[in-house]
């Protein structure tokens, strides 16, 4: 599913949220960076703007495809591997830096994904995470499309719960020697609801799979009831 839409067009949207983590981290020339999940690069590149040796993993060819040529057009040496973030194919101990910005919250087992992160990077080093949280649109967004999605063959946990303070807490607190929570706004302009829609139509995969799927009056329903939740954050800014 993450192969659907054009991810290149998201990721400048999250672009600052990746320098943000950069700077958290406190990265310097010469340390050794994994960015997890990657995407098609932001914090990998920020990681490397700031001098260190990095690697980006992701488990979807695409996402490797559009980091690769994005590293590459910046004259940027990022070594890119396959990987997923709940069994990922790194020495333990290997890293300074083990960071995933919007990326291993959507793997499936988030105890998996926890250990992974914190297995790979060397004691004393920083584990850092930006996820979303269910405050704002993009957390109602995600519940009105699991409204009118089927219903799982098993349950998981929401990917969303990665975002809340005391899930995180509960996480990586035990894994971590110390735990910092830094609650930020992540903000997104369009010129009107309808080209917000029109982009997260083109963009977002899982609306790109419910397009595919329901019929044609149920989508109608889903359009009306996203175009009312952007709406809402147009009158109201939310997270």
């Amino acid at each position: 599913m993450w192969s659907l839409g054009d991810y290149s067009q998201v990721s400048p949207f999250l672009e600052a949220c990746a320098q943000d983590l950069a700077d958290a981290c406190d990265i310097a020339p010469g340390m050794a960076v994994l960015d997890v999940a990657a995407g098609d690069g932001n914090f990998a590149l920020a990681a490397a703007a700031r001098g260190a040796r990095v690697t980006a993993s992701d488990y979807t060819p695409k996402m490797l495809e559009l980091g690769r040529a994005r590293s590459e057009s910046a004259g940027v040496a990022i070594e890119w591997v396959e990987a997923h973030a709940e069994d990922l194919p790194f020495d333990s101990e290997s890293y300074d830096v083990v960071a995933s910005v919007f990326g291993a919250m959507f793997a499936p087992r988030s105890d998996a994904v926890a250990r992974q992160l914190f297995r790979v990077c060397k004691a004393g080093g920083a584990v850092a995470m930006a996820s979303y949280g269910w405050h704002g649109f993009l957390g109602d967004y995600a519940r009105l499309l699991a409204n009118y999605s089927g219903p799982a063959p098993f349950d998981l946990p929401s990917p969303f719960e990665w975002g809340e303070v005391e899930v995180a807490k509960s996480r990586l607190g035990p894994l971590a020697a110390s735990l910092e929570l830094r609650p930020k706004t992540l903000t997104m302009r369009f010129d009107s609801a309808d080209a917000a829609l029109a982009f997260w139509e083109s963009n977002n995969p899982p609306t790109i799979a419910l397009r595919g799927t329901l019929a044609p009056d149920r989508y109608s329903e889903l359009r009306r009831e996203a175009l009312r939740l952007i709406g809402d954050g147009i009158l109201r800014p939310r997270t």
